[in-house]
C-alpha cells in the first residue's frame, strides 16, 4: 500500500484526497493514513528530498523547503507572489468569511476591489464558488489548495482566530476614516 501511494501521489503531481486513496486502495481511510504517517516519517529524514504536505483533506508529494536554491538553478524560478496590501487585506476577507461576494468584500474594505480580486484569481489563491442566491446572482469567492499550499495551513480551521478586540479597534479605524473623508472639501 505504501509504494501504491507514492506512486499515485507522484504521477497526479497534485493534491489527492484521502477518501479517494482509500477507495481506489479498497482500503479505509483509518489505513491509508497509517500509510501516510510511515511515509511522512520517511520523507522527514534528513536524506530525502520529497515532504509529504495534508491539505484540507487531501495529501500531495512536494520537495523539501530547505532543497529550493537547487530546484532553481536547474528549472525556472517559479514566479514569486507579489501581495500588495490591499490585495492581501482582500485575501485575508475571502479566507475568514468565505463563501462571499466582491461587494461584501468591498463594504468590508470601503473601496472598490476588482484590482485585489483579479489579482488573487490569477495567482490561483481564490476561485470562484458559484453564485449567491440573490438578485443580480453575484459570483462567490472561496480560497483554494493553492492558498492553503503558500501560507503552509492544512485547512482554513488552522487560520489563526481573529483578536475581537483587535476587529472592535479596526471598526473604529475605518468608522473614524470614513467620517474624516466625509468631511473633507474639495477645493476646485
Amino acid at each position: 500500500m505504501k509504494a501504491a501511494i507514492e506512486a499515485i501521489l507522484f504521477a497526479v503531481g497534485d493534491s489527492v484526497e484521502i477518501s479517494k486513496l482509500a477507495e481506489v486502495l479498497e482500503a479505509d481511510k483509518k489505513q491509508v493514513r497509517e500509510v501516510l504517517g510511515l511515509l511522512k516519517e520517511d520523507y522527514g529524514k534528513e536524506d530525502r528530498g520529497l515532504d509529504l504536505i495534508e491539505l484540507d483533506g487531501a495529501v500531495q508529494l512536494c520537495t523539501k523547503n530547505e532543497l529550493y536554491d537547487y530546484l532553481i538553478k536547474i528549472a525556472k524560478a517559479p514566479k514569486k507572489l507579489s501581495l500588495t496590501e490591499s490585495v492581501l487585506e482582500t485575501l485575508s476577507i475571502i479566507a475568514y468569511k468565505q463563501p462571499v461576494t466582491r461587494a461584501e468584500v468591498e463594504n468590508i474594505r470601503g473601496v472598490n476591489s476588482d484590482y485585489p480580486v483579479n489579482r488573487l484569481l490569477e495567482f490561483g489563491l481564490i476561485k470562484e464558488l458559484g453564485r449567491k442566491d440573490a438578485p443580480g446572482k453575484p459570483l462567490l469567492f472561496g480560497t483554494t489548495e493553492q492558498f492553503l499550499r503558500s501560507f503552509g495551513v492544512k485547512s482554513l480551521q488552522d487560520l489563526p482566530e481573529i483578536n475581537p478586540l483587535q476587529v472592535e479597534e479596526f471598526k473604529m479605524e475605518a468608522e473614524e476614516e470614513a467620517r474624516q473623508s466625509e468631511n473633507v472639501e474639495v477645493k476646485v
